[in-house]
């Protein structure tokens, strides 16, 4: 077992109403962090205080940008246990994340351990209300203060934990999105697969203008031509044209989502037609125009499903099926959500007890 040194808070913070919570505004009264070094590899596991991290000017994250992070979510059932969603899955994908970033990488049982340490101590931040859970978001940052550009020697992992509400102020109601076509995220080659920081700082101007336009994120299209959907915002992506669900294939310009493999098992388990292949901004525009364009919708750990509503054009707006939430969509949030929460069965092992 990793040895964890524990600092308590000497004030607690009162807990906010689960009505008002949001997403990411509220922070738990501790933080977990461990330290990297060449001589002593990971070491000086400790539980403390939230708070500053006490970073030199010169390190390495504030100039050339090594960091990455993961995110998952811990449920309270309604038989009080506390439950993580595919917690190894995440561990296993901040560790990917940090290797192509030529990190330092956390191994992912050491992760894990991390993670359960700090949610039992916090247990009591665990909201229990329908649609709420704790957010867990383990951080790897580059911290030897130096000019130069190579990897870095020395390095911070750190978890911090937020209690949630959902991430879209209408909750798994269906958004509008900006489908952009100038802007490009990330491209073949690129950290697009990976789970860094840099990447959400390349889409923010575009996620500043579509909102701007009365959209909630940005529809993403490859960078080379600008034809073909990749991703939502920070979301993989789903369309239903006729009776098949297409989702675009991985290619290393995006992320492979844990809540896109669920969603996919599920489908293939329902029986339904699902390709993971390109499609063409032109082919979905040309399937709403023959009424066959059913639904569209985001999946990822934060939104879970997100129920596209209309897509946005410099020429005008197309409206998926009757604006509402689709059945597919509909059924997917219920079924993924009901495994979180324990109220449906878990019959791939999802879920892990924190005990």
């Amino acid at each position: 077992m990793l040895p964890i040194e524990v600092q308590r808070a000497a004030t607690l913070k009162p807990k906010p109403s689960s009505e008002g919570l949001g997403f990411g505004k509220y922070f738990t009264d501790h933080m977990f962090r461990m330290d990297y070094s060449p001589e002593r590899g990971w070491h000086q596991a400790r539980i403390l205080p939230h708070g500053p991290l006490g970073l030199d000017p010169g390190a390495a994250v504030l100039h050339y940008a090594q960091a990455v992070f993961d995110g998952s979510k811990i449920f309270r059932g309604k038989d009080g246990q506390l439950r993580a969603f595919r917690i190894d899955d995440h561990c296993k994908r901040l560790a990917a994340s940090a290797d192509r970033l030529a990190m330092a990488v956390v191994p992912p049982e050491v992760a894990r351990e991390a993670i359960e340490a700090l949610v039992k101590l916090e247990a009591d931040w665990v909201p229990n209300a329908p649609g709420t859970s704790l957010y867990v978001r383990p951080v790897v940052i580059a911290s030897e203060a130096f000019l130069g550009v190579r990897p870095a020697d020395k390095y911070i992992f750190f978890v911090i934990l937020s209690p949630v509400g959902s991430y879209f102020a209408g909750g798994a109601e269906t958004v509008r999105i900006w489908v952009e076509q100038e802007h490009t995220r990330a491209a073949p080659g690129g950290l697009g697969g990976a789970k860094a920081a840099a990447n959400y700082a390349a889409g923010l101007k575009a996620s500043v203008e579509a909102k701007k336009r009365g959209y909630a994120q940005v529809l993403w299209l490859d960078a080379l031509e600008h034809q073909y959907i990749e991703e939502v915002g920070t979301m993989n992506l789903f369309v239903r044209i006729g009776d098949e669900i297409i989702t675009p294939p991985l290619d290393g310009t995006f992320l492979p989502g844990i809540t896109r493999e669920s969603v996919l098992t599920l489908l293939r388990d329902w029986g339904m037609k699902v390709s993971e292949r390109k499609l063409a901004i032109s082919e979905l525009r040309e399937a709403h125009k023959k009424g066959e364009l059913r639904e569209v919708f985001g999946t990822g750990t934060a939104a879970v499903i997100s129920p596209v509503g209309g897509l946005g054009f410099q020429d005008g707006e197309l409206r998926i099926g009757d604006g509402k939430v689709g059945e597919v969509s509909q059924r997917l949030y219920e079924t993924v959500t009901g495994i979180q929460n324990g109220t449906l069965p878990d019959r791939h092992g999802w879920m892990s007890l924190i005990k």
